[in-house]
């Protein structure tokens, strides 16, 4: 019989085919992505009007909304977020009004659950066949409310190391979340409070300094947490003096890399490697111990004044051609499982790279976090901050 593969390991394997495939199959130019694709609308209602989205802030790169704008008339209001905590402070402040659309990441379940702004999605009307298989698991294990998912997966990335490969040599098999810590980073490093926090105890634990599960024992219960967490703040608090900045977007992630003295960082993918693919000196690689993968999603807000129109983005975004074209713009990766073969070679030699070997065997795919988790990370988040 065959062993019965977790979610996880399943959208790790979609990840093995997608880096296999990509010296196999043609490719398209950036350029075609942009001009190609299904963006005939066929709800007459929805090809006009406008739509209200709170969009992290990027993962809808440029031309992507332009041309859906321009194949279906209909006006995209963009509300750029930088933090999840962000996103759900400004969707409970409102109930959602304001915004048809939000972009949760798979592991928010609870908290969105939580504040209640969410509505039930009409599988009818969007077009999922397409998507990694494996992707649309966390909607229905962890997004289903009175029978309804109330999330659709957008792109998936991780969350690594970065560095400036000309002004320090980095050993690829030698990578670790340790490494932020030697001697020659004092005062150059940058990294997002609460996933230093976690990419300090996948060290520890993978050193054998402290025993967690790889960190999943710190989500059983409060206790737990909190006698894990007390180690690494008190560890966190010892290496401050490492910190050059804390980031907390994209953006600065990169202005961090790029004029304010960073030499290396633990970081999402899509900021390094847009920089990689302008020709910045930038590499960006899984350590050993593993990247920290996420799946961010589109959600319909209850409070929605353009359904239609919503429905009509989604299949948009989740046609291979819209999805290439947010992978190939962002430089995350996309959910749609046709969509490799349209990506640049340079899109699709930089993850290569990005993980080399059986990183994506040891990936951690952040779990499903309890309402009460994210308060507390928070907290030790702040006292590293403050320290």
């Amino acid at each position: 019989m065959k062993k019965k593969l977790t979610s996880g390991q399943k959208t790790m394997l979609a990840a093995r085919r997608f880096s296999r495939r990509t010296f196999v199959k043609s490719s398209l130019a950036a350029g075609a992505i942009a001009a190609t694709g299904p963006w005939v609308v066929a709800n007459a209602q929805s090809s006009s009007g406008s739509l209200s989205i709170i969009n992290w802030d990027d993962e809808l790169p440029d031309p992507v909304v332009p041309n859906f704008e321009k194949a279906t008339g209909i006006k995209v209001s963009l509300t750029p977020f930088s933090q999840n905590e962000e996103q759900i402070n400004k969707l409970q402040a409102t109930k959602g009004a304001g915004f048809d659309l939000c972009m949760p990441t798979h592991d928010r379940a609870p908290q969105f659950k939580d504040i209640g702004v969410l509505a039930g999605l009409d599988e009818s009307k969007l077009a999922l066949d397409g998507l990694i298989p494996s992707l649309l698991e966390p909607a229905r294990k962890d997004w289903t409310e009175g029978g309804k998912i109330t999330w659709v997966p957008h792109c998936w990335g991780t969350e690594a190391i970065s560095w400036r490969n000309d002004q320090t040599k980095i050993d690829p098999a030698a990578l670790s979340y340790g490494t932020l810590w030697n001697d020659e980073y004092k005062g150059k490093v940058q990294g997002r409070p609460h996933s230093l926090l976690l990419g300090m105890g996948l060290w520890m634990d993978g050193a054998g300094k402290l025993a967690t599960n790889r960190m999943l024992d710190a989500f059983k219960d409060e206790a737990s947490m909190k006698k894990i967490y007390d180690v690494l703040l008190k560890e966190a608090i010892a290496r401050k003096p490492w910190i050059k900045q804390f980031w907390d977007s994209a953006d600065n992630t990169k202005s961090g890399l790029t004029t304010n003295g960073v030499v290396i960082g633990q970081t999402w993918d899509g900021p390094a490697i847009s920089l990689k693919k302008t020709g910045q000196p930038v590499s960006f690689q899984a350590p050993k111990e593993g990247a920290i993968g996420w799946i961010d999603g589109f959600a319909l807000t209850k409070a929605a004044k353009n359904v239609e129109q919503a429905y009509a983005f989604l299949k948009f975004i989740h046609s291979k051609e819209g999805s290439a074209a947010v992978a190939e713009g962002s430089g995350y990766n996309p959910g749609n499982k046709d969509a490799t073969p349209l990506l640049s070679e340079k899109a699709r030699a930089i993850f290569a790279e990005a993980y080399p070997g059986d990183s994506l065997k040891k990936m951690w795919w952040r779990p499903v976090e309890p309402s009460w988790f994210a308060d507390l990370r928070t907290q030790y988040a702040e006292k590293f901050k403050a320290a």
